[in-house]
């Protein structure tokens, strides 16, 4: 067994080099690390029962074909397993490592649901992506022909770069704007690399660079640049800016120093580990070294917040959420995580205010669960006379993302939107009320997963392809 092989190579390590059996002499740790994580997928993917009604694949936004390259893998087919994952998803590797498989593909594999325990379809997902990188299977997009029009496309995030993988690999020209200074979006910025290296993200856009993507980046449309002079400027355009505006707290004290956003804080860790100056992480004010650290929330954005700081070394990190665990709107699996990292969880808890202008302490307020809402959802109410005070220095709010007013910014009022602020636009075609102006991702959805923007991404491109036929269509008629 390769995993017996690993140990037995640790232990040779410590004896002469003379004494090392010889079939170990020209191996190191990562090579056989490599034999053992080879074996464990094929190990895992053969476990696939490669059932009539394949739900890992209905569930998946995707719909990757997730039995054929379990197949293949399991056959150490790893390259054909490789161009089937990718056939489908234009991120596998970066799926592979942040989707939560626990409410998808895994969560819904028949193996699981007959209690025998799930197949890792996330880490076998990942290894055979990363295998497709070692071994240089993973190529620029070459275009059979490069064509003349040219799509502009607002936000470099998963939405905006899968639709711009796409549109590259039909020979068009593309150019995508982002606020801020490296591509990437949340993948960047907002998810901690202990969960995705950003090494991971930035050769995926070193890959689109190389397939002929422009990027201009620290350009803040309606500020740098209009959203006119864009729609001027290209045949057609795409909004994939996500959405980033943070739902805020209400109550006594609320603006105290000490209490930020989470978006604040995750971005600030995530530049620290690309090597970048960030004054406010050394001066403490984003960091959690040495804090009692109190996180608002409860979804994913609340998860990677407590995690993080973990990791920064807070003396103490605790999550208050206003329902229980069981309405949790994160992924359980993170939950788990969380918990056995050492964070405490304090369920059906809100906060009701906050003390110090500095902040050094949380008033919170115990809650139960009432009478279900119109959406069948539990509605939290208030226990009267059971408030409490909180200690902490450090409060994260992580209360969920909004919209930001986009016609408004840009100066557009033709460009419609949702009574909840999102742009309204076609769930087939993406298209929005202006004509060839398209939009994915969260700023259509509202905040939700990685791997629905890609989906959205690639099913936008497909639509302006088809837009921009129309004019030579007419032309030929």
């Amino acid at each position: 067994m390769a995993k017996e092989r690993m140990l037995q190579f640790v232990d040779v390590q410590k004896e002469m080099p003379q004494k090392r059996p010889p079939d170990l002499r020209a191996k190191d740790f990562h090579e056989i690390y490599a034999e053992y994580a080879d074996e464990k997928a094929k190990v895992q993917a053969s476990r696939c029962s490669q059932c009539g009604v394949p739900y890992c694949q209905s569930h998946c936004p995707l719909h990757n074909n997730i039995p054929d390259w379990l197949r293949l893998t399991a056959e150490g087919r790893l390259q054909e397993a490789y161009e089937i994952s990718q056939a489908t998803n234009t991120f596998p590797e970066i799926c592979g490592r942040i989707c939560p498989q626990d409410r998808l593909c895994e969560g819904n594999c028949v193996i699981e649901q007959s209690g025998h325990g799930t197949v890792t379809i996330g880490a076998v997902e990942k290894y055979i992506t990363d295998t497709a990188w070692e071994k240089g299977w993973v190529k620029p997009a070459v275009p059979s022909r490069e064509r003349g029009e040219s799509v502009g496309i607002i936000g470099a995030g998963p939405g905006g770069l899968a639709a711009a993988d796409a549109l590259r690999r039909k020979g068009v020209q593309v150019t995508v704007y982002d606020r801020y200074d490296r591509a990437g979006g949340l993948l960047t910025y907002g998810i901690p690399g202990f969960k995705l290296e950003k090494d991971v993200v930035m050769r995926r856009i070193e890959q689109l660079e190389q397939s002929g993507v422009e990027f201009v980046l620290n350009c803040t449309v309606g500020e740098d640049i209009s959203f006119d002079a864009i729609r001027g400027k290209h045949d057609a355009v795409l909004i994939a800016t996500g959405v980033y505006k943070t739902r805020d707290l209400q109550g006594p004290g609320s603006g105290a120093e000490g209490i930020v956003r989470a978006i604040d804080y995750l971005t600030a860790s995530n530049r620290v580990s690309f090597g970048d100056e960030v004054p406010e992480y050394d001066s403490g004010e984003l960091c959690a070294t040495g804090k009692r650290v109190v996180v608002i929330g409860g979804g994913d954005t609340a998860m990677d917040c407590v995690r993080t700081a973990i990791r920064q070394g807070a003396t103490s990190v605790k999550c208050l959420y206003r329902r229980d665990k069981a309405n949790m709107p994160g992924s359980q699996r993170e939950v788990q995580n969380a918990e056995e990292e050492g964070v405490e969880f304090v369920w059906l808890s809100a906060p009701k205010g906050f003390t110090g202008d500095r902040v050094d302490s949380v008033l919170v307020q115990k809650m139960r669960l009432g009478v279900p809402d119109a959406s069948g959802r539990q509605s939290p109410e208030v226990i009267e006379g059971a408030d409490y005070a909180e200690p902490a220095d450090l409060v994260i709010k992580a209360l969920g993302f909004e919209p930001e007013d986009l016609p408004t910014l840009w100066g557009e009022p033709a460009l419609e939107v949702t009574r909840w602020g999102t742009v309204k636009s076609d769930f087939r075609s993406h298209e929005t009320s202006l004509p060839g102006v398209f939009a994915v991702g969260d700023i259509v959805r509202g905040a939700s997963l990685v791997v629905w923007a890609i989906r959205d991404g690639r099913e936008a491109a497909d639509s302006i392809l088809a837009y921009l036929a129309q004019p030579a269509q007419v032309a030929a008629e």
